[in-house]
């Protein structure tokens, strides 16, 4: 690989890490390292393949993350809520953010960019107080303000790849489709966000960007959606695309309290109230995608007969 700006990558093996780790493939301005607990598990030998440098790192261990963030650049971060019976063991989300962050000052990095979402708490009033998945990252938030880490946080709709991915959203019925979530009505907005294509376009505009003073990037929070709409709105898009009946389902639970009140997007018209893309990432040259070419790139191809 040509450039020697490295960026690491956590969750490289995930669907957000991937993603990132991909869009600095493409472009070719930085040179990406994944950063895995498991340098021996499948999909880190894939990318060796490729030539990509994999490095362990133990979100449970700061010293590890310090060896294995020497020399880089930046940083794009992730934590993994524990969620039973989904995520069962490994360290609190705190401790990860919390050890990256630390890790990350230790080693010399320069930017740090946080895959994060809202205080949910905070934004309920208090009515919602158990949304951990997302509290938790505020907290990480607010100590990597405090680290003095030149950084940004890049804020989450959700994720449209669940249509197929961990919650199966989408599943074949005896005339087409179902699209079931959970607690969202007929009439509640939800901001979705294409990560595949939106969350490596937006990564690599900050990382561009965040060199320049006049951009004024640190500290700042950047909502990352691609479109906001109801989940009979998407439903119709799908049937379209496909040309079968689309049903829509709300279920009462997930069975997880702490994902359930996330249902506070549902309640405040998908928090997000940033036009569509984002005017602030579409200036530092983040060329969003739409629900159009989604329909047409993803789901036709996935579910099209």
């Amino acid at each position: 690989m040509s450039s020697s700006r490295i960026v690491s990558v956590f969750g490289a093996t995930g669907l957000q890490g991937s993603t990132v780790l991909e869009a600095l493939l493409k472009d070719g301005t930085f040179t990406p390292r994944a950063i895995t607990r498991n340098p021996d598990s499948e999909a880190a030998l894939r990318l060796k393949e490729r030539g990509v440098e994999v490095v362990e790192g133990d979100s449970s261990n700061k010293a590890s993350l310090v060896r294995a963030l020497q020399g880089s650049e930046a940083v794009f971060a992730i934590t993994v809520p524990l969620l039973p019976p989904v995520v069962t063991s490994g360290p609190s989300e705190l401790t990860q953010g919390k050890n990256m962050v630390d890790a990350s000052k230790e080693a010399g990095v320069k930017f740090f960019i946080f895959s994060s979402l809202p205080d949910m708490t905070k934004l309920s009033g208090g009515k919602y107080t158990k949304a951990s998945p997302a509290d938790d990252k505020q907290v990480i938030e607010d100590y990597l303000k405090a680290s003095g880490l030149a950084h940004a946080s890049l804020l989450l709709g959700a994720f449209l790849e669940n249509l197929w991915l961990l919650h199966h959203e989408l599943k074949k019925t005896s005339i087409g489709f179902d699209l079931s979530t959970i607690i969202y009505g007929p009439t509640s907005l939800q901001s979705f966000t294409w990560i595949e294509h939106d969350l490596g376009e937006s990564v690599l505009a900050l990382l561009k960007s965040y060199t320049d003073p006049s951009k004024t990037i640190s500290g700042k929070s950047y909502p990352v959606v691609t479109s906001k709409m109801t989940y009979p709105d998407l439903a119709a898009m799908i049937s379209k695309v496909l040309g079968v009946p689309v049903t829509f389902t709300s279920l009462a639970t997930s069975g997880i309290p702490s994902v359930d009140e996330l249902v506070v997007f549902a309640e405040y018209d998908g928090i997000y109230t940033v036009p569509i893309p984002n005017p602030d990432l579409a200036a530092l040259g983040a060329k969003f995608g739409t629900m159009e070419q989604f329909m047409e790139t993803e789901v036709k191809r996935r579910y099209g007969q």
